[in-house]
């Protein structure tokens, strides 16, 4: 099932939710590291992480509802979408709410519920990203109809069906000849 909601050719959503995933995650990271060095700054980066995590999570779950509302309904691809995009909003409802715990705080240190918050919600995320990969390496979810190994570049404007034969012709997956 091709993508409705593209960036240069390919599927929006994994290219944007590269950034918050990273953010969130390296966030949970330094308030580790926090925890065993005692060194503020972490605590301090981690905030801003989580910050920019939730802003990137915002803008990566836009083309992801408009590829899940494109999934024909009673397939397994659109029930696992569901709970996909689902888990993906409880993860950034608890680090946000993380957020909200340290934003009180001096020097934005986390307390024990910030923490157990933000770890809860890494976890989850962890299950929610490899049910990602389930939507598009297992199911095709975001795939363009007819990729395979020989498909031509995205920006060359020819469907994914198209294969570049010898002498630079162009034939289609039936193995007729096209003109570019």
């Amino acid at each position: 099932m091709e993508s409705r909601a593209k960036l240069a050719g390919h599927a929006a959503h994994p290219i944007l939710v590269v950034f918050p995933l990273g953010l969130l995650a390296t966030a949970v990271i330094f308030d580790t590291i926090y925890l065993f060095s005692d060194n503020s700054t972490f605590v301090l980066v981690s905030y801003w992480m989580i910050v920019a995590g939730l802003l990137g999570g915002l803008v990566a779950a836009i083309p992801g509802w408009i590829d899940w509302f494109a999934i024909p309904g009673g397939t397994r691809a659109k029930r696992i979408g569901l709970v996909h995009g689902l888990g993906n909003v409880t993860v950034l409802l608890l680090f946000g709410v993380s957020w909200l715990f340290r934003s009180d705080e001096a020097g934005y240190i986390p307390t024990e519920s910030a923490l157990i918050l933000s770890y809860a919600a890494f976890l989850i995320a962890g299950i929610t990203g490899w049910l990602g990969g389930e939507l598009v390496d297992r199911l095709g979810v975001g795939v363009d109809n007819g990729a395979h190994l020989n498909s031509p570049n995205s920006l060359s404007g020819r469907p994914a069906t198209d294969i570049d034969g010898e002498g630079g012709r162009l034939h289609d997956t039936r193995g007729r000849e096209r003109f570019a």
